[in-house]
């Protein structure tokens, strides 16, 4: 007689490089998952990561290369500027990485560790959670095309940290935050962009805290992104105005509606949503492509040009400045 299916599935061995305030939850999901073997953690700071492993039953490993020998795929989530010095190596030693966005924190280290991705035959996924989130699906880019996107991300300033940067803070508000809006404009309106008005302005960090871009596109979309790292609140919403419909999604609420132009007025409805946590959504998707050696939905190469967009941004708010 022979085994179930399910039982001669060998689980995916993974290892979290980072278990700080995001890196944490990336265990804890990893930990939770069918199918998957949370092998171990790492982070320099050891009595975190001895702290992090007893609470999901894992190891704390001694360096990253102890972890990576253990391990069919690792999760890097160190902050953004030791991105390219923690990721490259294991690359290019074949390993499949998720990288949290931003890919990295200069368009040239991007562009290196898409490259060792592709010579070496690994899986790279970048961390833009906010793709996995079920209020996208209400929008489908081969066949809504908006003609203008309004996209706000405001969030408190980064809780200090002892010794440490406040999270984030290593690079600007639109590599923070903006980015995950940035990224997904580009899946959105899939032409380019041709022109950029930018404005920003450091307050608590040496860089940008808050943002706005307005963005034109070759197609002749226009986008308005707004991000903020100095409110009292949080809020993530996208708003598209289509040909024939306007659309509103609510991402920290997982809500949504949809308005359309009728005969005698405007028709609005609720769009029905799953509801998930997108986090939990984006690490199954990255195991399952180590499983199948398939592509992930935001690749290290779509990640970078989402980077590239933002970088360029940056810079038009520098040169106005100067």
């Amino acid at each position: 007689m022979s085994a179930p299916a399910s039982a001669s599935k060998a689980p995916i061995r993974v290892g979290v490089l980072g278990v700080g305030s995001l890196g944490q939850w990336h265990a804890r999901i990893y930990s939770e998952l069918p199918d998957v073997e949370l092998v171990g953690v790492y982070d320099p700071d050891k009595k975190r990561a001895q702290e992090i492993a007893e609470r999901y039953h894992t190891k704390a490993y001694a360096s990253i290369d102890a972890l990576a020998a253990d391990t069919d795929a690792l999760n890097v989530v160190v902050p953004t500027d030791k991105h390219r010095d923690v990721a490259a190596g294991l690359l290019a030693a074949g390993k499949h990485l998720l990288i949290e966005k931003p890919i990295a924190s200069t368009t040239d280290d991007a562009e290196e560790l898409v490259r060792l991705a592709q010579e070496h035959n690994a899986i790279l996924q970048v961390g833009h959670v906010e793709r996995f989130n079920p209020v996208l699906a209400a929008i489908n880019p081969s066949k809504q095309h908006p003609v203008y996107i309004e996209a706000l991300r405001i969030a408190p300033y980064p809780p200090p940290r002892i010794g440490l940067r406040p999270r984030g803070t290593e690079v600007s508000v639109i590599l923070d935050l903006m980015i995950h809006d940035l990224e997904i404009i580009l899946h959105l309106v899939q032409s380019k962009v041709v022109e950029i008005h930018a404005v920003g302005v450091p307050i608590l960090s040496k860089t940008e805290d808050l943002a706005n871009a307005r963005l034109r596109f070759e197609n002749g979309c226009v986008a308005n992104v707004s991000a903020s790292r100095l409110s009292t609140k949080k809020m993530r919403e996208i708003r598209m105005f289509l040909p024939d419909a306007y659309v509103s999604l609510d991402y920290q609420n997982q809500t949504g509606k949809i308005l359309r132009k009728k005969l005698l007025g405007i028709d609005q409805k609720e769009i029905p949503i799953h509801k998930d946590e997108p986090l939990k959504l984006e690490l199954q998707s990255f195991v399952d492509c180590v499983r199948k050696h398939g592509t992930p939905l935001v690749t290290g190469a779509h990640a970078a040009e989402a980077l590239k967009l933002a970088v360029a941004i940056c810079q038009s708010i520098r040169k106005g400045q100067s």
